[in-house]
């Protein structure tokens, strides 16, 4: 039996997590839990991480003595460090403005097909590529360190870069599994700044002095990569009986696709604007970045509604197909005045805006389920991979109205949970390490079906309602 600590980062908070994982048993505890947004400064929006830091030190000293430490985050941000191994100011936000229009002006020196061509990855405004295009600081930096690979730096003094969070740079090669140093080059960043890649499974380094003292472990506690970007830790968790499953990873952000062998790097994917993101195990996650319940978080944060279970209920019962959005419209992207952005966008498309916050809920969740299955339709149509069954996963598999309307959506049933999906394959990656007998991820995706509830959503409803208000939303982009 291994016992594991397992720190899961997400856009909106972070936790510490207890793991236990042994013959037919796989548990996990929350023993910290903290929060974690932007803060801006003057014109910068920011993270905290030395709060992140000092947070997730709380959280291993209440853990108590562990067999492992594994860090999981949020894909495209980073941290840089000197050549003396000090932080480079704060860590940007990926919602910072500083990418407006970087985008457009590196894709006149780099084609869209080139890019795609080498790192097969979604075309999105705050990719680590035109991130660092913008970034202030290069000059200073001498090594790169992603979000987990920096917090692992802080715990251990190693420096590396897991490989499943390196493929979201857009700076990776995802056929060679390296990082393109051509690409680097032509778009001006030092391709001497990447530290050496590393595996889900490696050994990053044991705890140095400090973190020792700060947290009573044994020094000789080993932080061990896992898949360090959170979906691909969750993707891990999913617990599909077969390959013909897809996933929905619904949290902040939606990553709705496919697990696959190889990339897909085809005109079409490209056209279509889907990634190809490393897996463990060497998987390729086949999917697209769908705005999730951010929209709602930030409806509820202007209302000042914190009772979600209230806000569904009422939804349940208003209209359906009454308003409409295109969710991944750029106005949702930053934070604001989320229910009036969703007005504006009512007028400019023609529609009468919500007249409640029931209503706008339902408008909300219904154009989520209408994102998803265009994007789901697509991804089997363009991998030529038929699915069976829809496994939403994550802290979105407890809304249960979303799960019922993506059911309905998408015409397969949803089968919601685990909740905790990317500290589960946090955990499941490390106690694989660690010695346990867990060979594959067919292996730790049994444990999971064995030792974790779902909940099962069959599609009800009109097909035709669906395809008439999916024709209606996206023909109004």
């Amino acid at each position: 039996m291994k016992r594991v600590a397992a720190v899961d980062l997400g856009a909106s908070s972070g936790r510490v997590m207890l793991g236990v994982v042994g013959d037919a048993q796989l548990e996990l505890s929350e023993v910290h839990r903290f929060w974690n947004g932007p803060v801006r400064l003057r014109d910068t929006l920011h993270w905290d991480v030395l709060h992140l830091y000092r947070s997730v030190l709380d959280g291993l000293r209440t853990a108590g003595s562990v067999d492992g430490i594994g860090i999981d985050s949020w894909a495209v941000d980073y941290g840089l460090l000197d050549a003396s191994g000090r932080l480079i100011g704060n860590p940007v936000h990926y919602r910072d403005s500083r990418t407006d229009g970087v985008m457009d002006r590196v894709l006149q020196t780099i084609s869209t097909e080139e890019l795609y061509d080498v790192t097969g990855l979604q075309q999105l405004p705050f990719n680590t590529i035109y991130q660092l295009v913008a970034e202030g600081f290069l000059g200073q930096a001498e090594t790169l360190l992603m979000i987990p690979d920096l917090l692992g730096y802080w715990l251990t003094g190693e420096t590396g870069a897991e490989r499943t969070n390196a493929s979201t740079t857009q700076l990776y090669d995802v056929r060679a599994r390296s990082w393109s140093s051509e690409l680097a080059e032509r778009v001006g960043v030092p391709a001497s700044v990447f530290p050496k890649l590393r595996e889900p499974g490696d050994v990053v380094g044991t705890l140095l002095p400090e973190v020792v003292e700060e947290t009573g472990l044994d020094p000789a506690t080993p932080v061990i990569a896992v898949g360090s970007h959170d979906t691909a830790s969750s993707v891990v968790a999913v617990p599909a009986a077969d390959e013909r499953f897809a996933y929905i990873s619904s949290g902040t952000w939606s990553l709705v696709g496919l697990e696959l062998e190889s990339p897909v790097l085809s005109a079409e994917a490209r056209e279509a604007n889907f990634t190809n993101e490393g897996g463990v195990d060497g998987r390729i996650r086949f999917l697209k970045n769908v705005m999730g319940l951010w929209i709602l978080q930030e409806c509820q944060r202007i209302w000042g509604a914190d009772d979600l279970p209230a806000l569904l209920r009422d939804a349940a019962d208003a209209s359906p197909f009454a308003v409409l959005i295109d969710p991944d419209a750029p106005e949702f992207l930053a934070p604001g005045n989320m229910p009036r952005r969703i007005e504006e966008h009512c007028r400019a498309t023609g529609q009468e805006r919500p007249r409640s916050q029931a209503a706008t809920v339902r408008c909300i969740l219904e154009s989520l389920a209408l994102a998803y299955r265009r994007t789901l339709r697509l991804a089997q149509t363009i991998a030529d991979r038929p699915v069976d069954v829809l496994h939403v996963i994550g802290g979105g598999s407890q809304n249960e109205l979303l799960c019922q309307l993506t059911a309905d959506a998408c015409g397969l049933p949803v089968l919601a949970g685990p909740v905790e999906a990317s500290a589960l394959g946090n955990v499941l990656v490390q106690a694989r390490a660690l010695g346990e007998p867990l060979p594959d991820l067919s292996a730790m995706r049994a444990l999971v079906r064995s030792t974790h509830q779902l909940r099962r959503y069959e599609p009800q409803g009109k097909p035709a309602d669906w395809d008439a208000a999916e024709s209606r939303t996206f023909g109004a982009r």
